[in-house]
């Protein structure tokens, strides 16, 4: 492994902050962390991490991390006038586990390789509880040489990492995951709004399901837990955050020519559930839309 004797995270939110506290507790290297809300920062400082500014962590890390709310922040972050890009210098990792596009990675990463600064995009997946579990996975966009230095990292927060292919990769994986689970979720809200009227209960049929072949991680999760119960809480991933990853598989597919009809459905789905006012709530709050709430 490449000597790494600081790492920089920026960004530490809602799943943020435990991959950080991970990577703090585990990795015995020096750990800064950047963020605009100070409470994450005060409850990392407790396992050792030091608050830092972008301009500190670009100069000092030899390894950051960016878990950051869109591509267009990431680019802004690594690309902008102050940003990563610009402070960095060779020989730096720059491992971005926010959800982005394909085009963003790539654009970010022959940037960086043009002032010998490397790379990689490692979109997380799974859920905050996974986060704080260590139980994350990640599909990692990057060469072999740098899948090799970036992977035992990732394994400090992370029980499943692949190496997806070349860079934008990981982001590829990424979105269509999230596509095809909320489209499941999409599903799963038809059939609780049809199973309702019918004379069912949601939690009965969800069970009942769950031993056919309709069974799947999302009936158990999203099904069971929240869209059954009709519970959606915020500081959860939110419509407004799955909007925002279909809508950029939506944008890859008509980039590759593929009609992706499912996909616009699940998105005019997620505009009805911002538009009704559930746009910060939990994402499978969608649900909402067929309940007439």
């Amino acid at each position: 492994m490449q000597a790494i004797k600081t790492i920089g995270f920026i960004g530490v939110g809602v799943m943020g902050e435990p991959m950080c506290r991970h990577l703090a507790q585990k990795s015995g290297a020096t750990v800064l962390a950047c963020d605009r809300d100070a409470a994450p920062l005060a409850r990392l400082a407790e396992c050792g991490v030091r608050a830092a500014t972008m301009a500190e962590v670009s100069a000092q890390a030899d390894i950051v991390f960016l878990s950051l709310p869109s591509g267009e922040v990431v680019e802004s972050v690594v690309l902008g006038e102050n940003g990563l890009l610009a402070g960095g210098r060779a020989g730096q990792i720059i491992v971005d586990l926010s959800t982005s596009t394909m085009n963003t990675a790539r654009k970010a990463a022959e940037a960086m390789a043009a002032r010998g600064m490397k790379f990689a995009d490692a979109p997380v997946m799974r859920t905050r509880a996974a986060a704080e579990a260590g139980t994350l996975a990640v599909p990692v966009g990057a060469d072999d040489a740098l899948f090799a230095l970036v992977a035992p990292f990732i394994r400090m927060f992370a029980s499943d990492v692949v190496h997806a292919g070349g860079v934008g990769a990981g982001q590829v994986v990424k979105i269509l995951n999230n596509m095809v689970l909320y489209e499941t979720v999409l599903a799963l809200s038809e059939a609780r709004a049809i199973g309702v009227r019918a004379g069912l209960s949601p939690q009965g049929l969800f069970e009942a399901l769950s031993i056919g072949s309709a069974d799947s991680f999302a009936l158990r999760n999203h099904g069971m837990k929240a869209i059954a119960p009709q519970v959606f809480p915020e500081r959860a991933f939110p419509v407004t955050y799955a909007r925002k990853d279909i809508s950029y598989a939506v944008a890859l597919a008509d980039q590759l020519g593929v009609e992706a009809t499912g996909a616009k459905n699940l998105m005019n789905c997620l505009d009805q559930a911002i538009e009704a006012g559930h746009g910060d709530k939990y994402a499978p709050a969608i649900s909402l839309v067929f309940e007439g709430k």
